[in-house]
């Protein structure tokens, strides 16, 4: 049985936290937005640190999604939102 190189499997541990981090932010935008109508996707993007991008896509198929909101968060490091930019509201 192939044995993984302990830096290898760390980058493999730190990359799956990145996604869960990533789908927390997530969760949190779309709890605290409500769910639009024809949600497509919701991207988290780590810019930085604790700086993140968040778009909200909308849209029937994959070729037609547009931005419905946009946000700059930042969160701690179990995936909170501590600021945002513009302020996430409900809106749906």
């Amino acid at each position: 049985m192939p044995t993984i190189e302990p830096v290898e499997q760390d980058k493999k541990v730190e990359k799956h936290k990145g996604e869960i981090l990533n789908g927390l932010i997530g969760a949190q935008v779309i709890h605290t937005l409500g769910k639009p109508g024809g949600l497509y996707d919701v991207q988290v993007r780590r810019l930085w640190e604790d700086r993140y991008r968040v778009n909200v896509f909308i849209g029937e198929t994959a070729a037609s999604p547009k931005i419905a909101n946009s946000y700059f968060v930042k969160a701690d490091g179990d995936g909170n939102i501590v600021e945002s930019n513009p302020t996430i509201k409900k809106q749906y």
